[in-house]
């Protein structure tokens, strides 16, 4: 329309003829909300998740009880001129990070560590240890060759259905605690156990002691201790 009136000199009434709408729809001025507070908050949490986009930005949101569909969460995205910060060196996962304090009991956190090795054929393959960190015990160790953020959130679904599911969820490498899977499960399975108080995802400074490398020198020792004993 305005192409048309700028450079044919068209007026409106026969530009918007020619375009097949009537001047009245051409005339009208949206009345669109400020939405004051949702953009305040929309830059909050893209200021504290510098790695989220606007689609886990909307998964936040409406877990915060905002009612909005994506298509204008994006669009209010645009205008207030926000982006995914680029990522710079070594890959980290994204979230606050937090000093922990010290489990007083089992089941009150749970850390998530990853491994990863190759085959003989040099496949890669990675390994998944969720250890409790009050009593050391090994909640499970998943072997696969590729291990993303709804198969963590399964594997600690399937934990939870026997132990119940913990106060703190850590891990000190990685990003599948922040994938959209993790947002959208998490919090749902929460709900579901009055077990749970508050659930966190947080940042841990120290990686656990319960992951080894497959080979270690460790693993050489038990091996002789084992077979020396079998010897005699």
């Amino acid at each position: 329309m305005g192409w048309a009136m700028k450079t044919k000199g068209y007026n409106q009434r026969r530009a918007c003829a020619l375009a097949g709408i009537e001047p009245r729809v051409y005339r009208r001025k949206t009345k669109r909300p400020e939405d004051t507070e949702l953009r305040a908050r929309m830059k909050e949490l893209a200021s504290e998740r510098r790695r989220f986009g606007y689609r886990r930005l909307h998964i936040l949101l409406r877990r915060e009880g905002w009612e909005l569909n994506w298509k204008k969460l994006y669009r209010v995205y645009r205008e207030e001129g926000l982006t995914v910060r680029k990522r710079g060196g070594r890959k980290r996962a994204v979230g606050t990070r937090t000093p922990m304090a010290i489990p007083q009991g089992p089941n009150q956190r749970w850390s998530l560590d990853f491994m990863s090795d190759a085959l003989e054929d040099g496949r890669r393959f990675r390994v998944l240890n969720v250890i409790d960190d009050f009593t050391r015990e090994c909640l499970a160790a998943v072997v696969d060759t590729s291990i993303g953020g709804a198969r963590v959130a399964r594997e600690l679904d399937r934990i939870a259905e026997l132990r119940g599911y913990p106060c703190m969820v850590v891990s000190d490498n990685g990003t599948e605690l922040t994938s959209n899977a993790m947002l959208t499960r998490i919090p749902e399975s929460a709900l579901a156990t009055s077990a749970i108080t508050s659930f966190s995802l947080i940042q841990k400074h120290v990686p656990s002691s319960g992951n080894e490398p497959p080979i270690s020198p460790r693993f050489f020792t038990i091996a002789y201790r084992n077979l020396r004993e079998f010897i005699q």
